[in-house]
């Protein structure tokens, strides 16, 4: 059988994922550029999708509705103008849009000033806004938005819509502001409602335990949406019981409000405007991004959609608040749950999204008197879960992580007590001021030590910090030896400048410099000791550049030595260990006392070369804790045995499936295998030395290449390179081969509790390729790539 081999992707291994919430790029800009859409027919998979994604949609439609004080019917409104304008004029194929959690807070607040039809007619006013701004073609600017203020304005909104639903939990009424229902909550603790508290707590319980169902049943059972089964549950109780209860009452939609015009100050009209085209859009324009990454994650049909036209997508957002607006109904955006929902149920066009609005129709006009048998307090403790959620744990730590926990507190908070709009505001100027804090935050200090003078500088090296480097630098003596060490990231023009003066200056009076950049495990090149190593104030560094990544080097990979320059490896090693210590240690250590505490659990066992230029944290995302990594001379696996086994990796195989319990097992060959290449040269390999001997292993794999003549193996596009390319990928598929022979492989291969993988990484090429088997007789293995993928960012 001939193998192929395409560009891989590390999600379909399992791998662990590195997560970037921050600045969009040039290749995020490229991935969402306008992609012509393709008409498909209604299939299957779009059906099954779109009964999913209506199942959810009903009561969260009604709940978010009664969350902001509007008739319940604008809720069936803006979903069932969601699932066919928006699903019909958009730029996400699979994106779902109808009434969303986040919108919750800023229309109960337009509701409570201007009314329910001069909000209808506010939302008409942001739909024009919309397009204004989709005609201008700005959707990807809002992927500039730092996460922390679209996670805090989230955040904020789930406080509000939380604390609010909780006194229709409890029996009562909301008040008009967060503060007011908390300085309310102890005298509604106090008058509590028994029956709405028990049908609350019981759409609680299934909400939260259905998914949690466990075994066959669980797996079965977890089709059908959460949310359904707990109002369904909580509505069958109240009547089964005759409970007294406040219920849903949808009136005749021929007395149905449509939109009016808005009156009262013109500054604050348009600032609601702005408000709700700003909430509308960012978390539509988000939520297309994630639903992109989530597609991009899948196999099958699914992964060949093609990416989002953002501009498109805002558009047609524009065109259904539009719409919903003029026919009385709620704000809508993109909803990450009923579009996570529709991806994961297997959608592969447009059709689930306006065939989910149909259904929607349909249940407006004839579940009538089904839908009046709900009861409130169960919409309202599933909105109340649905606010919890958004403020999200993950997010959290992720803000942490990159030091921005103050614009996330700051957003949150000014949501909370201000409003949308204001606590955003107020997040983006934290955010600017913060990064303009970090940009002008530099400490320079100046020591001695054994007579060489070291000059430290932690931070920025801008402007703002020239007058305070020039002043320690001239503290260094006429003709002494200097280090200057930079452990910031960026350099601009007037300190470069700075730099190479004084080391013009302090050269030409017979003195030398050298020149560090250390930044979590980078460091520069060194300072020339003279003018002829150039007018720079070192090789490394051009002004604008980030520090210690200039020609020559690498960023995050450790001190980079030039070709033909000696440098001594034990320093090399020491500097490498202090700048782990200074740089990296302290972000890590929480998460590495953690692992000390638990022990290690990795998913999987990654059985790679010891090739020096193969990293696999770098290749596979990966950090402590996620891999088990074992590594040797041409990633061979010896067959069991005590003749030709090895017990090192047997011991290893079985350690990670019989006691770790790792869940895939991954064999990683590269391009200009060294091992291959002995192999290729040898014949036999030898025997006389130890590397002869352990080569031995891989004569199976120049057997299956001398078998397969010619075919053999190709790359994904293209045919291998040459015999020494084809030896590297067919030793992957041959080393597979070998790991089915150990037991610990094959018995968990049987109980279906592992898996393997092939992957194939071309150094040159910076490029992964996986293995994918043929599924009949004949038929070729492929060695896949797919892109990089990513979360949905909020399930509001």
């Amino acid at each position: 059988m001939s193998s192929a081999c395409v560009p891989a992707h590390p999600e379909s291994l399992g791998l662990a994922r590195a997560t970037t919430p921050h600045a969009v790029t040039g290749a995020d800009r490229q991935r969402h550029s306008p992609t012509p859409p393709r008409r498909r027919p209604l299939a299957g998979a779009d059906l099954s999708a779109s009964v999913a994604v209506f199942l959810i949609a009903l009561p969260l439609s009604l709940g978010i509705a009664l969350a902001t004080g509007a008739p319940l019917q604008a809720g069936l409104v803006a979903a069932a103008v969601g699932g066919l304008v928006a699903g019909r004029l958009g730029g996400c194929p699979l994106q779902v849009s109808g009434p969303a959690a986040g919108l919750t807070v800023v229309t109960a607040d337009l509701i409570h000033r201007y009314g329910w039809q001069a909000t209808c007619g506010i939302t008409v006013l942001a739909g024009l806004a919309q397009l204004g701004l989709g005609c201008l073609r700005v959707a990807r600017t809002a992927l500039a938005v730092s996460p922390a203020v679209v996670h805090g304005m989230l955040a904020g909104i789930g406080v509000t819509i939380a604390v609010a639903q909780l006194h229709i939990v409890l029996g009562g009424t909301p008040q008009s502001s967060v503060l007011a229902n908390v300085l309310a909550l102890p005298a509604q603790l106090a008058n509590l409602h028994p029956a709405a508290v028990v049908i609350s707590a019981l759409t609680l319980t299934l909400l939260l335990g259905w998914p949690r169902i466990p075994g066959r049943a669980g797996r079965l059972l977890s089709a059908v949406p959460a949310a359904l089964v707990a109002v369904a549950g909580a509505t069958a109780a109240a009547s089964l019981t005759g409970l007294a209860l406040p219920r849903v009452d949808l009136p005749s939609w021929s007395s149905h409000a449509l939109a009016g015009l808005p009156e009262g100050p013109v500054l604050g009209i348009a600032a609601s405007v702005l408000t709700t085209t700003l909430v509308c859009s960012v978390q539509s324009l988000l939520g297309a991004v994630a639903v992109d990454k989530l597609v991009a994650g899948g196999t099958g049909p699914q992964s060949r959609i093609g990416r989002s036209d953002l501009d498109r997508e805002l558009l047609g957002q524009g065109a259904a608040n539009i719409v919903s607006g003029a026919l009385g109904g709620l704000p809508v955006a993109g909803v990450a749950v009923r579009s996570s929902a529709n991806v994961k149920s297997g959608a592969l066009s447009r059709n689930s999204t306006m065939l989910h609005g149909v259904f929607v129709v349909v249940a407006a006009l004839l579940m009538v008197p089904v839908l009046d048998l709900i009861p409130l307090a169960s919409l309202a403790a599933l909105v109340m879960a649905v606010g919890i959620q958004m403020v999200s744990l993950h997010h959290i730590r992720t803000v942490t992580r990159h030091r921005e926990v103050l614009v996330y507190a700051v957003t949150t908070l000014g949501v909370v007590l201000l409003g949308v709009l204001e606590g955003v505001v107020l997040g983006v100027a934290v955010a600017v001021a913060l990064a303009l804090h970090r940009l002008a935050r530099t400490r320079i200090t100046h020591d001695e030590k054994g007579g060489v003078h070291h000059v430290h500088v932690r931070g920025q090296l801008t402007f703002l910090a020239v007058p305070r480097l020039s002043k320690v630098l001239h503290l260094v003596p006429q003709g002494a030896h200097a280090v200057v060490e930079l452990a910031g990231s960026f350099m601009d023009h007037a300190a470069y400048e700075s730099l190479r003066d004084w080391r013009r200056a302090h050269t030409a009076r017979g003195g030398s410099a050298e020149l560090t950049g250390c930044r979590a495990g980078v460091s520069s090149p060194e300072y020339g000791h003279g003018p002829e190593h150039g007018q720079g104030p070192g090789d490394g560094h051009r002004p604008g550049q980030r520090a210690g990544h200039g020609p020559g080097q690498r960023a995050g990979l450790g001190p980079w030595r030039r070709p033909g320059r000696s440098t001594g490896g034990g320093h090399e090693l020491a500097r490498g260990i202090s700048a782990f210590q200074r740089d990296t240690a302290p972000l890590v250590r929480e998460e590495l006392a953690r692992l000390a505490r638990e022990g290690q659990q990795p998913s999987q066992l990654f059985l790679t070369c010891a090739d020096s230029r193969l990293v696999t944290s770098m290749i596979t995302s990966s950090g402590p804790g996620d891999l088990f990594v074992v590594r040797n001379v041409g990633n061979l696996v010896p067959l069991p045995g005590e003749e030709n086994g090895d017990d090192s990796v047997a011991a290893a195989i079985e350690y990670a499936v019989d006691v770790l319990k790792v869940r895939s097992i991954t064999v990683c060959g590269h391009s200009g295998c060294g091992a291959m290449q002995a192999l290729l040269g040898s014949g036999t390999g030898g025997t006389a030395t130890p590397l002869g001997r352990w080569l031995r292993h891989g004569l199976p794999s120049l057997a299956r290449l001398a078998d397969e003549g010619g075919e053999g193996v190709r790359l994904a596009g293209r045919a291998a390179a040459d015999t020494m390319e084809r030896l590297c990928l067919a030793n992957v598929i041959q080393q597979l081969e070998h790991l089915r022979a150990h037991d610990s492989v094959a018995r968990a291969l049987a109980a279906g509790a592992l898996e393997l993988h092939g992957m194939y990484f071309h150094v040159g090429e910076a490029q992964a390729y996986l293995l994918r088997r043929g599924g009949a007789e004949g038929e070729e293995e492929v060695f896949d790539g797919v892109p990089g993928t990513e979360e949905l960012p909020s399930p509001a």
